[in-house]
């Protein structure tokens, strides 16, 4: 049996987000509350049949909405990152409220405890999941004054030798703030120190016009010729340590490991390394927001934007 939804005129965009759990709680007593919450956040200026435009629907008894027009029917949660799940849209608000409102995360066994969830894979799964929505689709590169860099994660392979042998190689680049401040960030997982590998990095995260400042490693070389203004300090002739003749993104690697140390205790696989970094970048470049909330907020409307990815797919480490 169908009953009426809001008309487009009184749907109203979604509500200010929770200040704090208590209030979630309040507000988000059972599913359908969630998904209401859902409809307004992918629907801000009211309902929009994805088929024909329509204006407006009504609510079905299972959870779905049916376009008055061309009467189809629209499930919030499919092909969105919440598609095929077993745990109550509840328990995910809830997920999201903490991973966003702990200052610096929340492993999988936190996370589990919190929830009252029975197992730890559940809670693992649905970390993961979340943290794929944390890129958003779109986003734009860095610009302006950028230092680019690498750091090493994990501990050398037993009889090599080299330049972070044996170690997961991250790429970091921080825009330049005035008196040492960092602005947004981007890092990534590299396969090697190669031109290649970093001139790639270099066109995703920055964009043309940039100044990028690098030390002195050969790799770095012919990035004028992609559109950048190339400011290299080969550190070996500054008399000054490396931290301090590129400060930012030392500071960010630095944090980078204490995090991973701290909140996770540096128990992930390699493979799945891409997504904690993707979740510090999330983190970092939201540390001014003006709320919490407003995190929480964020990340909901990007979970509607982020497609299914199965328990397998995850455990390989793809995306």
């Amino acid at each position: 049996m169908a009953t009426p939804a809001e008309a487009v005129s009184s749907w109203a965009a979604p509500a200010r987000p929770p200040g704090t759990l208590v209030e979630l709680l309040a507000r988000f007593p059972g599913d359908e509350a969630c998904r209401r919450y859902l409809a307004q956040v992918r629907w801000p200026g009211g309902f929009a049949c994805p088929a024909c435009s329509g204006r407006q629907c009504w609510w079905l008894s299972d959870g779905r909405l049916s376009c008055s027009s061309c009467r189809k029917r629209i499930s919030l949660t499919a092909a969105t990152i919440f598609a095929d799940t077993k745990l109550p849209l509840q328990t995910w608000f809830q997920a999201a409220w903490l991973v966003t409102n702990t200052k610096n995360g929340m492993s999988a066994l936190s996370l589990q405890r919190a929830l009252g969830l029975r197992s730890y894979e559940s809670s693992w799964l649905l970390l993961h999941k979340l943290r794929r929505a944390m890129v958003r689709l779109g986003r734009e590169p860095l610009s302006g004054e950028v230092e680019v860099d690498e750091s090493y994660l994990g501990g050398p392979t037993a009889g090599a030798r080299g330049r972070g042998t044996g170690k997961a190689i991250v790429a970091i680049a921080a825009q330049s703030r005035p008196e040492g401040k960092i602005g947004r960030i981007r890092l990534a997982l590299v396969p090697d120190i190669s031109q290649q590998s970093l001139h790639d990095f270099c066109l995703d995260a920055i964009a043309p016009g940039s100044v990028v400042c690098t030390d002195g490693l050969p790799s770095y070389r012919g990035l004028e010729a992609l559109g950048y203004e190339h400011q290299p300090t080969a550190i070996t002739g500054t008399g000054s340590p490396a931290h301090v003749v590129m400060p930012r993104v030392h500071r960010v690697a630095s944090l980078l490991k204490r995090w991973l140390l701290g909140t996770h205790q540096g128990g992930m696989q390699e493979r799945q390394l891409s997504f904690y970094l993707d979740e510090f970048v999330f983190r970092f470049n939201r540390r001014s927001s003006r709320s919490r909330g407003h995190l929480f907020l964020r990340l909901l409307e990007q979970t509607l934007q982020t497609n299914p990815v199965t328990g397998d797919r995850i455990v390989g480490g793809h995306s």
